[in-house]
């Protein structure tokens, strides 16, 4: 086992910086350039023309990883890391539409938001029941119309009936993967977040065992991937992963915990990733409640909690305190702050068999 995983992780290292070796140059050729908002930071425009797409770097190198070594999985009957990378896959999928939309129109505009929240929804339904399907999910042994859902830390489970769980897993999914794209705003911020995320995925396998073959080669080779990505995400970045990366990268987040069978665990996770969801969420919300009341003679003025939304741009556009961080500060805090609570959420799962 251990052999297989760090050569998932080898694969995916490997593969990642060296497809990005002829990915950037390429979309650099076909013009394939980010917008910038016209609403987000100033110093922000001097990236505009930076490459988009990058994310198909460690989207290609984890998919070749994750079919040669799960292959002989597949063949005993352990498709998990299958239905994983294809949910993320479809994500993916999603995203590219979004990225081509906005390069076909030039603009920082693709899917319309309720095109991509239909999309991600069906396919986090299709998602839950196929886990269901192939007992992933674990069913509660005295009434097979409920789950039980297992709550880290108190190593307990609770039953939640399946039609109920299926609508709360559909929009935990939906708003785990929008909530990474979120903090997709600084160069390397999403890779650097999303790391111990990764890395904690392929630590519970190897502590738990083969039974978790194939979602350890699918975490430890996604690992191995950001890492090679990093070499050309890193600020100054030489590509942006766009919606393509940013939306696999968050179907992959989301489907572990579920294949994991411990979506709770996302609680404690994904700490990073809910911080920047809920600073958008105050933000727009505080604002809307007090629009009109700040300025009497300006009725579009509200309150502004932060700076700018998300937290990221908040820090980055000086914080509360006015000190103005910089990117490669913030990718610094962002991943220290996951890896912090990926030790935390295994230690909070440690338990549990």
């Amino acid at each position: 086992m251990t052999q297989t995983m760090i050569l998932a992780f080898a694969i995916g290292l490997v593969l990642s910086a060296g497809i990005g070796a002829f990915l950037v140059p390429f979309l650099r050729r076909i013009k394939a350039g980010q917008s910038i908002k016209e609403i987000g930071p100033t110093w922000h425009k001097s990236k505009e023309g930076t490459p988009t797409m990058g994310g198909l770097t460690f989207i290609l190198a984890t998919t070749v990883a994750v079919l040669a070594l799960g292959w002989p999985l597949t063949r005993t009957g352990d498709w998990s890391h299958c239905f994983v990378l294809i949910f993320s896959l479809i994500y993916g999928g999603i995203g590219f539409l979004d990225d081509f939309e906005k390069l076909r129109h030039k603009q920082n505009l693709g899917l319309t938001a309720k095109q991509k929240f239909l999309l991600q929804l069906a396919v986090a339904v299709a998602f839950i029941y196929l886990l269901r399907l192939f007992g992933l999910l674990h069913v509660n042994t005295a009434d097979h119309h409920y789950i039980d859902v297992y709550v880290p830390f108190w190593n307990r489970s609770f039953p939640l009936h399946e039609i109920i769980y299926v609508i709360c897993a559909a929009f935990v999914i939906v708003g785990t993967v929008n909530a990474v794209n979120l903090t997709d705003g600084v160069d390397g911020l999403a890779t650097g977040t999303s790391i111990p995320v990764f890395l904690f995925y392929t630590a519970l396998c190897f502590y738990w065992g083969n039974r978790y073959l194939g979602l350890g080669i699918f975490a430890s080779a996604l690992t191995g991937a950001l890492l090679g990505f990093l070499a050309w995400n890193f600020n100054p970045a030489k590509v942006f992963m766009g919606d393509t990366g940013s939306l696999f990268l968050g179907g992959a987040v989301v489907a572990m915990a579920f294949a994991y069978d411990m979506p709770l665990i996302l609680v404690t996770l994904g700490i990073m990733y809910i911080i920047e969801t809920l600073s958008d969420i105050i933000q727009v919300t505080v604002f809307k409640l007090t629009k009109g009341r700040v300025d009497k003679n300006d009725p579009t003025k509200g309150f502004r909690v932060f700076r700018m939304a998300p937290f990221h741009h908040h820090l980055e556009m000086g914080g509360w305190t006015g000190r103005k961080w910089k990117e490669k500060e913030l990718f610094a805090l962002f991943t220290f702050v996951s890896a912090l609570f990926a030790v935390l959420s295994f230690l909070g799962v440690s338990a549990r068999f």
